[in-house]
């Protein structure tokens, strides 16, 4: 399979989302914030679909609806805790927003396929190096607060007692959640993040305790999952999206066989 080049595109792909998806999905598994993945990529949905109908790449569109979304969340802060009912209204509103870009761009149905459920084999080199690009950025970003990210996510009150900016802290790791949650819908579609992002994350940090040893399960997982998934689809002539889903989900469950060991150290 190696053979073709949108094969090999493709696995190239996997690969830069899969390491994102890994780090940046473990720190949001450990806040508890999975609900915040899920929430933007229903925003940015949205962001896609407007794209679309601009003529512009969906994948811009959905990073800047999601910057915008994280950056909102983020300022919010606990005052959006609570407030189920609003935040289900404004993602339902945004699905409708999608829904009606999807309905005034009628060029092409396939596209609103590859937003609802992601197109890896459909990854040309321009979009590839996009990726490659705003993954060193976010991982970068990623690296540079990671201290002061665990801290707070550990010890909020200590954190904020040593004069560690709790406000800051949360806005630009939701905006890192962002451009992930950005790259990822370009694998697995807006409506599968969740299962890329969470999934191996939350299997990670059920089989170690230990912080550096989670984050490279995480990776490793998501990697593995991708790639597998990959493989099975060019062999079986199903999406791969379908089998990267599968294969996350299983490995999670096969995790609950070991008991819980959330990352401290």
């Amino acid at each position: 399979m190696f053979e073709y080049d949108f094969m090999r595109t493709a696995f190239a792909a996997g690969a830069v989302v899969a390491v994102v998806a890994g780090a940046v999905g473990f720190f949001l598994v450990l806040r508890n914030l999975t609900f915040a993945g899920h929430a933007l990529s229903h925003v940015g949905f949205a962001g896609a679909t407007g794209a679309v109908l601009l003529g512009l790449d969906p994948l811009w569109g959905l990073l800047a609806f999601t910057l915008a979304a994280a950056v909102a969340m983020g300022c919010l802060g606990d005052r959006l805790r609570n407030r189920d009912v609003a935040v289900g209204i404004v993602l339902s509103l945004a699905l409708g927003l999608g829904v009606l870009f999807l309905y005034l761009y009628t060029t092409s149905a396939s596209e609103a396929t590859a937003i609802l459920f992601g197109n890896l084999l459909g990854v040309d080199i321009a979009k590839l190096w996009s990726l490659v690009a705003l993954g060193a950025a976010t991982l970068a970003t990623l690296a540079a607060i990671a201290r002061p990210l665990l801290f707070v996510s550990l010890a909020p009150e200590m954190a904020e007692a040593k004069g560690v900016s709790l406000r800051l802290v949360g806005v630009l790791f939701l905006a890192i959640v962002a451009v992930a949650v950005a790259e990822a819908a370009q694998i697995v579609g807006v409506l599968l993040v969740f299962a890329l992002m969470v999934a191996p994350a939350a299997a990670a940090q059920r089989l170690s305790a230990r912080l550096g040893l989670g984050v490279a399960l995480a990776v490793a997982l998501a990697l593995a999952e991708t790639w597998s998934g990959t493989a099975l689809a060019y062999a079986t002539d199903l999406p791969p999206t379908f089998w990267i889903v599968l294969l996350s989900c299983l490995a999670y469950l096969a995790s609950l066989a070991k008991p819980t060991g959330l990352a401290r150290a």
